[in-house]
């Protein structure tokens, strides 16, 4: 870890500290993500409605998210993550206070839109903090820290979410997601500067500019971007690394758990939270070894070759042991936390007048995920559905889960594929230089 971020810049516990704001801004992000999980149940019953009603409603989230991702990217570009962070915390807290007050579906689907539009900005905020306060060696390893915090998030929309629902419901908790998103605005108005203030200079180059229009125009950098074919295989393959945690543990993880061991619902939630601690230490320890070797395509195809035989046989081999299962979840998730890679490549193979566009682009195939295998598993378990109810909740069989599910391995197996078309990795000190 360095002492300074440069020999003239700030001291390194300031530049930890306008970067911890923005990674505290993905961490809340990632709570309201897989928030909906914990509230399954409760949710069908009070709403009356079904399993892909239900997918819907978490996925309205990453409509928003992945729908604003392009304009995401430039607005970061043009001005920068302070102003743009701070107002997109308010717009998810209003969003909490909408779905702590629905009475209606449509209600709480607008709620979840606004939620998931102002999420929309926490990574990609997060990347160009770091960016801007960090030499480029330090990028990969920094991004997996943040991906940490934002797995850190996820734990805390599991297992203590889940108890708070059972003890005071699922309306309290979104009432104290809207302060939580109110104060972080606060926060980062307070702290966060886009660069290092005491001695601009030092910051780095494609941090964005105080002032005046980006080097490149808006529609140019997005065509730059998407007429790269390598954009778009780095976007497949984090994509398809990211859908089993947003999916799977995301959303659909607690109930499979529920309905198919008989686990208790603070049990299974604590169960699937695994997945994400293992993401938590997976995703600094892969970008920190990436940082260090220079190998993104071999550790990429290592990664997602692992994660795809750890969620195979989590969802495949039959009478499991719970410790079994539960190293199943870590595992998975410790392999696919690569995924931070496929940042960092992206940033280094654009120019630095588009890496904002560049990193939401990706960050929007990520997302995206989200949106689509939601809903598409939640129509899959309805249409295996035998009219089986518990308490108003529809109850699906171990066979339903297991073939809505599927999607993911698949969808996995791809990605893997995609790796292959990836450039052969150069050495550190190229890939460094070229950032």
């Amino acid at each position: 870890m360095p002492r300074r971020v440069a020999s003239a810049g700030p001291t390194a516990w300031h530049a930890w500290l306008v970067w911890s704001l923005g990674a505290l801004f993905f961490t809340y992000a990632f709570f309201q993500r897989v928030a909906p999980s914990v509230m399954i149940d409760p949710l069908m019953r009070d709403l009356g409605v079904g399993a892909a009603v239900l997918g819907n409603l978490s996925a309205f989230y990453f409509y928003a998210y992945a729908g604003l991702q392009f304009p995401v990217g430039m607005m970061h570009d043009r001005w920068g993550p302070r102003r743009v962070l701070t107002l997109a915390a308010l717009v998810a807290a209003g969003g909490s206070l909408l779905c702590a007050m629905a009475e209606t579906v449509n209600a709480i689907y607008l709620g979840r839109l606004m939620i998931g539009a102002g999420a929309a900005f926490g990574f990609v905020g997060s990347l160009k903090l770091a960016g801007a306060w960090f030499p480029p060696n330090r990028f990969t390893f920094v991004s997996g820290l943040t991906m940490m915090l934002g797995m850190l998030g996820g734990i805390l929309g599991q297992a203590p979410l889940a108890l708070f629902v059972e003890a005071q419901s699922w309306r309290p908790a979104f009432s104290g997601a809207a302060l939580a998103g109110v104060l972080l605005a606060v926060g980062t108005w307070i702290i966060v500067r886009d660069r290092p203030g005491a001695a601009p200079e030092t910051a780095h180059k494609d941090s964005p500019a105080p002032q005046g229009p980006p080097a490149i125009s808006i529609w140019a950098g997005l065509r730059r971007v998407l007429s790269q074919p390598g954009n778009w295989v780095l976007a497949l393959i984090g994509a398809t690394m990211t859908a089993p945690m947003l999916a799977f543990a995301g959303l659909w993880g607690v109930a499979w758990l529920m309905q198919t061991h008989g686990l208790a619902r603070a049990e299974a939630a604590a169960s699937t939270s695994l997945l994400m601690i293992g993401w938590a230490v997976g995703a600094p320890a892969w970008g920190a070894l990436a940082d260090a070797t220079g190998r993104r395509r071999l550790l990429l195809i290592a990664a997602t070759s692992g994660g795809l035989a750890a969620l195979c046989a989590l969802l495949y081999l039959p009478g499991l042991p719970s410790l079994a299962t539960s190293a199943l979840f870590f595992g998975t998730g410790l392999c696919l936390g690569a995924m931070v890679i496929s940042f960092t490549l992206a940033r280094e193979t654009n120019p630095v007048a588009i890496v904002g566009t560049a990193l939401a682009f990706v960050n929007m195939a990520v997302t995206s995920t989200g949106a689509l295998f939601q809903p598409v598993i939640g129509l899959l378990l309805d249409a295996r559905w035998d009219g089986m109810l518990s308490d108003g909740a529809r109850v699906y069989s171990e066979a339903a889960y297991r073939e809505a599910l599927s999607v993911l391995p698949v969808f996995l197996a791809l990605g893997l594929g995609a790796c292959l078309f990836l450039l052969r990795d150069r050495p550190v000190a190229a890939a460094v230089q070229r950032a």
